[in-house]
């Protein structure tokens, strides 16, 4: 860049963004790069505090803010994500599709470890609107040198790109409701409209729900019915606590399932289970999700529809963050519950 002082810098182009900022307002690009400096311009730029300006100057050594940027951006950019234009040096990922958001959290640190340049993204598998920005990047310096960018781009796309969206898939769910208090109508089942409402978020397709009397031969039955029939997915409510009669955690046993784990460090619902039957996943739904906006059911369900199968490092990574603050008004996933965080 070389420096002009504006009285000087009439018919220059500029050679970055400068930005207008109203304290408690608005931030705002007032000048975008490349505007060709005018004599009735010299008065704003000296209202912004500029009594010089900066021209961009070609050096095979150095490449601007702005392309770099950009470079970075795409090397980052996987599946499922596109790239704004430059902004006051700034460029934005955005999901192109609704879906799962994947970071490679290892690969971002090792980018922010870089001189010149940062990477900032929301969280890991977090569920993600169309549109919704993901992550932003820029270069610090108004150049960087070339071969420090070059090393940030290797470390944005190997192994894998930086950044994905992972789009959910449309999984027939099939529900089965245990407890004999339901099935013999003593007390109405709640679960259905709750459970209808997570899957219907995430594009699932119900199948259908039966409510069987808290015997694990006939949860299990109930559950091969579903498998035979095509279900993705298998929630079963209820039953899933330490009373002697709660038969769920057996019954999904009894169904030939292998169990991933049964105890989550989530608070609440810490008694979810999950088992695979085959390639089917199966979900033990413990009762606080009658009662709780947001358990360790909302953290598994978008990886089961994004086709991610689920480990037991996966559920024991959940405990830093799988406390609930319970807040008065939820802002979930706008808080920090279910973010875990690699170290």
């Amino acid at each position: 860049m070389r420096k002009v002082a504006i009285e000087e810098a009439v018919g220059l182009p500029l050679g970055h963004d400068i930005t207008e900022i109203l304290p408690g307002k608005v931030k705002r690009r007032a000048f975008q790069r490349g505007h060709v400096v005018s004599a009735q311009d010299i008065p704003r730029l000296r209202s912004l505090g500029k009594e010089h300006i900066y021209v961009w100057e070609a050096d095979d050594h150095l490449v601007h803010e702005d392309e770099a940027a950009m470079r970075l951006a795409r090397s980052a950019a996987g599946f499922g994500v596109s790239i704004s234009t430059p902004n006051q040096g700034r460029v934005n990922l955005q999901a192109a599709v609704p879906g799962l958001l994947k970071v490679r959290v290892s690969q971002l640190q090792w980018i922010n470890n870089c001189d010149d340049i940062i990477f900032a993204t929301l969280h890991n598998n977090l569920v993600v609107k169309k549109n919704q920005i993901v992550a932003g990047t820029r270069i610090i310096p108004l150049a960087i040198k070339k071969e420090l960018l070059l090393e940030a781009e290797h470390l944005a796309s190997q192994p894998l790109p930086l950044v994905e969206i992972k789009p959910f898939q449309s999984l027939w769910v099939g529900v089965v409701t245990t407890g004999s208090e339901v099935n013999s109508g003593l007390i109405r089942d709640g679960f259905n409209y709750i459970l209808r409402q997570k899957v219907n978020a995430l594009g699932g397709r119900w199948m259908g729900h039966t409510i069987v009397p808290d015997d694990p031969e006939l949860i299990a039955g109930e559950i091969n019915n579903f498998v035979v029939e095509g279900a993705q997915l298998i929630l079963v409510t209820g039953g899933m606590s330490v009373d002697a009669d709660d038969a769920t955690p057996k019954g999904i046993r009894t169904s030939g399932a292998q169990v991933v784990f049964h105890g989550a460090p989530v608070l609440p619902g810490s008694h979810f289970m999950l088992a695979y039957l085959g390639r089917v996943p199966i979900c033990g739904v413990p009762g606080g999700a009658l009662f709780n906006k947001v358990t360790t059911l909302d953290l598994v369900l978008p990886r089961i529809f994004a086709d991610e199968r689920i480990s037991r490092a996966d559920m024991s990574a959940l405990g830093h963050g799988g406390l609930c603050q319970e807040c008065q008004s939820c802002h979930y996933p706008n808080c920090s519950f279910g973010k875990t965080t690699p170290f």
